[in-house]
């Protein structure tokens, strides 16, 4: 027995060594020298307290070379996943399952795009070989390393890295932006199939120019049943493929620049917050690049070597979505004696068709047939070509568009002065964004980067167009003048937080623009002009939980509850509501009880209507932000009649079902104590990682969960999905920075989980409880305080 036991230990022993080797054979290396080919000096790597690297090189493309290397240590899985997601390569990797999500991006265009544009670019431009030594120190990395956990646990072979890759993500995170891929076929099918009058809640004026009719050859709508149920299909399948695969999808943003009239340094001050959706690791990379003539502390995303947000001493600027409506769905007519023939500006015309193959884990390779119009790649073929469906093109501003926007991140890592800024701007064509910029100088400016297209006059883009007609064409863009943009307004402050923003030239620029209520919370304090800001006051504004859409949406409805409700213990919920702010604090209850409340009053109203499939598909779109509020102060909306009973039900009638339906899913969730529904028991987040999507593995990848104050919609804007209780949160502040340009160097900042993706090391999710609890760090960027707060040191050499 003595002997067998000892066996079993030194088993155990043995396998328990097995495994920290294993682990430790992961772990980025922090310490010590590392040969680097092509390196045309010595670079030094300052690892902080919090993980982040501070990368001093003798010349920018060392310095880049560099960033690429140690950027792969903490997430070459990111950047590998992310890549595959953007070319629709998942399947071969995680099996079937991912054959739609393929398909999707496949049909997206965004490899074809890729190779098209990497052709084009200069060969000799800073951008392109600050790009080329970024990947080279990166696939050196992957070279020479034991690849990733999650290689060896999904089989992913090794491949390098490419500008191809690259650009592909940049298409990734144009398309994450594109709201209108799954809002536009929604408010089409309400419009055509349900009536005008429907369309009301959505605020959106009833045009018929542009957009889909019946055909005069025949009565019947150009989209039949089965077309509603693909486009509906395409639409979720849009939504899940980027909510469920633990990757970053851009939501939203604040951001805001305080000029130094109103501050208390008498510098300006820049906050911002992109939102964004959780994920292990997060989607920002920290960095503190510096050589002759540069330095940046920046934020990077996988495969990208430019910050997308940063500062220095002279300026900074943070980012927030423009949300301009950049893609177009396009419903094609088709030649009825030669199904490959659409019309097209007064004549037939052939679609170019290609084929694919998508290799599949443990199958053979699927063959995807591919079809493109005059208009643009035809999406629906993504569910397959049944004979007698009909073609939806996609026109979308990043297949169409120059869009030299690694030179303009390029110059915006160095545009120390408004016109630098501008300039680099203009660049930005898709996805549109924000820049919200300020300068130790004492300027501040916004400029809403995009190339705007022209459409016909009358076309609302917000609805599926006709191929056939002349109103799904485009007639070129606006100049860069015409876009949104302020620079040194004389209010002495620039609010950005994805509300529609105005033309200098009045015009229309359609979109899927947040509501307004976040923006104007935020622009209510920063107008106080017996405020003098500073970074104590920015945290608590950036942090802040109130909004008045609650109380918004309850005030035509609280007559109606205090009527349809008898219960004494209900009746003084109702009450508790009537005087609710707005607020989102972890003990509330209000907050609880509203949440739950929105959902069953979406649900009794307008799933009925919608059916199941379509009610699910408004649910995380922005436009049903607008239409709640809408819809309760219309006390005549149509929506209120239920469909499925022989009666007509009144705004009073589905109120009370909604109620009912609210405190008989929050006792059985949350117990039959009311005083037990505190907001913080019920909103939580989790940070998930791609492998922790499957149970047990969660265990050993995701983060969290954490109770989560605030809520969607409120300056810290941890969202979740309208639904019932309890709540995951699925996106927020992607970091939160602050900086007051009297004094730059002492930055505040925030990273939502860990600077780094590997599983097991020190910094993967140390910053994730500080993160939930409204915590800031230092950055650190003085040479003296690098060196105090210094843990490490990681030397890179030229390979002799």
């Amino acid at each position: 027995m003595k002997r067998v036991l000892t066996v079993l230990a030194l088993l155990i022993v043995a396998l328990a060594a097995g495994g920290g080797w294993y682990v430790y054979s992961k772990q980025p290396t922090r310490q010590g020298q590392v040969a680097l080919q092509h390196l045309q000096g010595s670079v030094t790597v300052h690892y902080d307290e919090r993980g982040v690297p501070h990368i001093r090189a003798e010349n920018e493309t060392d310095l880049y070379r560099a960033l690429g290397y140690v950027q792969a240590q903490d997430r070459l899985f990111q950047m590998e996943a992310v890549r595959r997601l953007a070319r629709g390569e998942l399947a071969e990797v995680l099996g079937p399952k991912l054959l739609d999500t393929d398909k999707l991006f496949r049909s997206l265009r965004i490899r074809e795009r890729a190779d098209s544009y990497v052709a084009a670019l200069d060969r000799q431009s800073p951008a392109w070989k600050a790009l080329q030594a970024y990947l080279d120190g990166i696939n050196q990395y992957q070279d020479s390393h034991a690849a990733p956990v999650e290689f060896d646990v999904l089989g992913i072979p090794k491949r390098p890295f490419t500008a191809e890759d690259s650009i592909s993500i940049a298409g990734y995170m144009a398309y994450s932006f594109a709201a209108a891929f799954r809002t536009e076929p929604l408010l089409t099918y309400v419009r055509d199939q349900l009536g005008a009058e429907y369309l009301n809640i959505f605020d959106l004026d009833w045009q018929p120019n542009g957009v889909l009719a019946k055909r005069r050859a025949s009565p019947a709508p150009v989209l039949a049943a089965s077309d509603w149920k693909d486009l509906n299909a395409l639409a979720r399948l849009s939504e899940q493929t980027l909510a469920d695969h633990g990757l970053p999808q851009f939501e939203g943003s604040n951001a805001w620049v305080i000029s130094g009239n109103r501050s208390k340094s008498g510098k300006p001050l820049l906050a911002g917050d992109p939102h964004i959706r959780f994920s292990v690791p997060s989607v920002w990379y920290e960095a503190h690049l510096s050589a002759p003539g540069f330095e940046l502390y920046g934020y990077h995303q996988a495969l990208v070597p430019f910050a997308f947000l940063g500062h220095n001493l002279d300026f900074g600027w943070s980012l927030t979505m423009f949300q301009n409506d950049d893609l177009d769905l396009i419903a094609e007519k088709v030649n009825p004696d030669n199904p490959n023939q659409v019309w097209y500006r007064g004549k037939w015309v052939d679609m170019v068709t290609t084929e694919q193959q998508i290799a599949v884990k443990g199958q053979s390779p699927v063959t995807l047939t591919l079809r493109q119009s005059p208009h643009g790649p035809i999406v629906n073929d993504a569910l397959g070509t049944a004979a007698g469906k009909t073609p939806v093109a996609m026109w979308w501003a990043f297949l169409e568009t120059p869009n030299p926007i690694l030179d303009g991140f390029y110059q915006l890592n160095r545009a120390d002065t408004l016109a630098k800024a501008r300039a680099a701007a203009a660049k930005v064509q898709a996805p549109g964004l924000n820049i919200v910029y300020a300068n130790a100088k004492g300027d501040i400016g916004w400029w809403a980067s995009a190339l705007l297209p022209k459409r016909p006059a009358g076309v609302k883009p917000g609805f599926i167009l006709d191929g056939s007609t002349p109103q799904a064409d485009k007639e070129g863009f606006y100049p860069f003048s015409a876009n949104p943009q302020e620079e040194n307004p004389a209010r002495g402050y620039i609010v950005s937080a994805n509300f529609q923003p105005v033309s200098p030239t009045g015009m229309e620029i359609p979109g899927y623009y947040n509501l307004a209520d976040r923006g104007q919370q935020l622009n209510r304090q920063l107008s106080d002009k017996n405020v003098k800001w500073d970074n104590v006051a920015n945290q608590k504004l950036q942090l802040g939980t109130t909004t008045a859409y609650g109380p918004r949406l309850l005030a035509p409805l609280l007559p109606v509850l205090r009527e349809v409700v008898s219960d004494p213990a209900e009746l003084k919920l109702v009450e508790q509501l009537a005087q609710w702010s707005g607020d989102y604090p972890l003990d509330s209850i209000s907050a609880t009880l509203f949440n739950q409340f929105l959902f069953n009053l979406a649900d009794a109203a307008l799933r009925d209507e919608l059916g199941n499939d379509f009610f699910e598909t408004l649910l995380p779109t922005r436009v049903i932000d607008a239409a709640l509020p809408r819809l309760a102060a219309s006390a005549d909306s149509p929506w209120w009649d239920n469909h499925n009973t022989p009666g007509k039900e009144t705004r009073a009638d589905t109120v009370k079902v909604a109620w009912q339906a609210s405190m008989a899913h929050l006792k059985a969730t949350l117990g039959a104590d009311s005083a037990q529904w505190q907001w913080g028991k019920a909103h939580t987040l989790t940070h998930g990682h791609p492998l922790g999507m499957q149970k047990p593995l969660d265990q050993i990848f995701n983060v969290g969960p954490f109770a989560a104050p605030g809520t969607h919609e409120v300056p810290n804007n941890l969202s979740a999905k309208i639904g019932p209780a309890p709540w995951p949160v699925t996106y927020g502040p992607s970091t939160r920075r602050l900086i007051d340009f009297a004094d730059p160097a002492h930055s505040l900042t925030i990273n939502p989980v860990g600077q780094s993706g590997v599983p097991f090391d020190s910094h993967y999710a140390d910053q994730a409880e500080a993160y939930i609890e409204g915590v800031y760090y230092q950055a650190n960027f003085n040479e003296e305080e690098v060196m105090a707060n210094t843990r490490s040191t990681l030397k890179l050499l030229p390979a002799r």
